[in-house]
């Protein structure tokens, strides 16, 4: 098998949910959550063995109801937090909560993909993020560099920033935000940024984008049409301050500096015209590598090296250089860096709801379609050395 073949897992429901999972930085794992409205829901946990080129799964029930939304703690590997549907006075709402995994799974006592009658094991609630009357929960996100501590939660037009207390079992509410404006605004998506001491969020609500600096719970700035239609997810580059990304409903995947946020500093338009954009996330390591996934079925693997922290590769101390090399950084260095599609992946047959990086390996990436097909990728091995070397 080649080393660059993709490997793919069916899940027999529906799913939009993936995560890698976050504090595990030695296995490859990522985790998934279902959407079924007749059977009871899963979160299937895929760990990727890569020196075989094999996924090994365990399968969690949740059965609080469909997962809309998954996210895994940045310090504890067992805990977790998902957005959901429930049904509540012939209404549907979307409530979060944060859970536990069973302690047996934490060591990686896996089954293999083909032991399909080996018993579900059951999540532990931890506790609810759920205000009174704040409406329904788009997203959950984690303070990144924190001890799992912080998280915030989006319900309707509030922005709520939760302390979890005594091992995560109680969320108590440290300070919240509304937005203020005509018509019934909600907030559809929400990223925590890695700098400035984890004290921004950006949040999309329509077609802005806001930043909120989580000390005071006022807003930094608003790009008030940051896409022609709704935006459905931000990231935020993990290497240089004030880079986000963003993606929506008018195929466009743009690029912004929110220190101006007058223009977008790139615009991709990569994805077929008609589809809407669901996914943006870029490299932990090397940030010029960006995965977009859409729903015309393809995940798209683009290198924007132009604006990413190295334009011009690794600095080299010129002492290790020999006077060839020496030459060959000079003339690469002389050519300006180009973006361009690195690759684009064609394994799904269904709306790609998400993409992710593994954070256990850098040159890995999973996709998930609304079939429930799970793909596992690899970047390009030539374009791998040629960042490294």
């Amino acid at each position: 098998m080649e080393d660059d073949a993709p490997v793919i897992y069916g899940l027999e429901f529906q799913a939009r949910a993936l995560t890698p999972q976050t504090a595990e930085t030695d296995a490859i794992r990522f985790l998934v959550g279902t959407q079924s409205l007749k059977y009871d829901n899963q979160i299937h946990v895929i760990d990727f063995d890569d020196e075989n080129n094999i996924i090994n799964k365990n399968v969690l029930l949740h059965q609080a109801g469909e997962i809309w939304h998954i996210s895994a703690s940045p310090a504890d590997k067992g805990v977790l937090a998902t957005c959901y549907n429930k049904t509540a006075d012939s209404k549907v709402v979307t409530c979060a909560a944060v859970w536990r995994m069973p302690a047996e799974l934490e060591p990686g006592g896996q089954e293999s993909p083909e032991d399909a009658t080996s018993p579900a094991h059951a999540l532990e609630l931890l506790c609810h993020l759920e205000p009174a009357a704040r409406g329904s929960t788009a997203c959950v996100a984690w303070e990144p560099a924190g001890d799992g501590k912080r998280v915030i939660s989006l319900a309707d037009n509030h922005i709520l920033l939760w302390d979890l207390q005594e091992s995560s079992s109680q969320a108590t509410l440290a300070s919240s935000a509304s937005l203020e404006g005509k018509g019934q605004l909600k907030f559809t998506t929400g990223r925590w940024s890695p700098h400035h001491n984890c004290s921004q969020v950006a949040t999309a609500n329509d077609t802005a984008i806001r930043g909120w600096d989580t000390r005071t719970m006022r807003q930094t700035y608003c790009i008030e049409s940051a896409h022609g239609q709704l935006v459905r997810d931000l990231d935020f580059n993990p290497n240089k301050q004030y880079c986000l990304a963003s993606c929506g409903d008018d195929c466009k995947v743009r690029f912004w500096d929110t220190r101006n946020v007058a223009e977008p500093v790139r615009t991709l338009e990569e994805h077929s015209h008609w589809c809407v954009v669901w996914n943006v996330r870029y490299n932990h390591s090397h940030d010029q590598l960006v995965l977009t996934g859409s729903s015309d079925s393809r995940v798209i693997l683009s290198n924007m090296v132009s604006i990413s922290s190295e334009p011009f590769g690794h600095l080299v101390d010129d002492d290790d250089l020999s006077d060839q090399e020496e030459r060959r950084l000079e003339e690469k260095s002389q050519e300006p860096p180009q973006d361009s599609v690195i690759a684009t992946y064609e394994e799904h047959e269904d709306s790609v709801y998400a993409v992710d990086w593994s954070s256990a390996d850098p040159w890995l990436f999973a996709s998930l379609s609304y079939d429930g097909r799970l793909v596992i990728n690899r970047v390009p091995r030539a374009l791998k050395y040629h960042i490294l070397l």
